[in-house]
């Protein structure tokens, strides 16, 4: 789960064609389903549901033509913006996967400070919020991540930060979190061959192993 490939909808493909060529490669490595999650943001990237099932709709097409045995589902990286939070106070529908599972990120510096409300007008209406790549934010702890944890949200670590990726402190932490058994899912956060590259150099590493050997939500989605 957590991927970048419906075309022209944000920074990941820009066409089909480059997501065929993506697919191929999950669908060699043994993915036989793919949940991939455009972002939402309302300064950046106005996606809406409605656009995001098109695309998927598309893309499906595509698959069927090309003889690609891969079921695909979309959902979306929401940020959390004021724009969220008006929908949330909307009760307007999210745009979930599974049983009402929905990926949401925040800025990367500073911890929001309607974080805390967020989540639990989410958990309220029944939602079950998913903070995507805890590992990469700077204001993120063990105990902060515990925090999170207990307020019910469950936590998506990126492949890619296994292996040291993003940096060499967001490696820490993602190891960390592994060790504590606190990943709930990984994604592969791709957007593009260079991600593809990191998801088959990480089969081989032993703390990949370990996150796969966790009790996680992708193998009952």
């Amino acid at each position: 789960m957590h991927s970048h490939l419906l075309a022209a909808l944000d920074d990941g493909v820009k066409t089909h064609d480059e997501a065929l060529e993506l697919i191929r490669h999950f669908y060699s490595l043994g993915y036989r389903k793919l949940i991939t999650t455009p972002h939402i943001m309302s300064d950046y990237y106005r996606n809406d549901p409605e656009q995001i099932k098109q695309k998927l709709a598309e893309l499906k097409d595509q698959l069927v033509k090309e003889n690609i045995a891969m079921e695909i589902e979309a959902a979306a990286e929401y940020y959390l913006d004021e724009e969220l939070l008006k929908k949330i106070e909307a009760h307007e529908p999210l745009l979930t996967f599974g049983k009402s599972y929905f990926l949401f990120e925040t800025n990367f510096l500073n911890e929001p400070y309607q974080l805390k409300d967020f989540i639990f007008k989410a958990i309220t209406q029944g939602y079950k919020p998913i903070l995507a790549h805890p590992e990469r934010y700077g204001y993120m702890t063990m105990e902060k991540a515990e925090e999170l944890r207990d307020r019910g949200v469950l936590l998506q670590i990126n492949i890619p930060s296994i292996i040291g990726f993003y940096s060499k402190p967001i490696q820490r932490l993602a190891l960390k979190l592994i060790e504590k058994g606190w990943v709930d899912l990984l994604g592969s956060d791709c957007h593009n061959l260079l991600y593809m590259n990191l998801l088959e150099n990480a089969i081989q590493d032993k703390n990949f192993r370990k996150a796969v050997d966790l009790p996680l939500l992708n193998n009952s989605l």
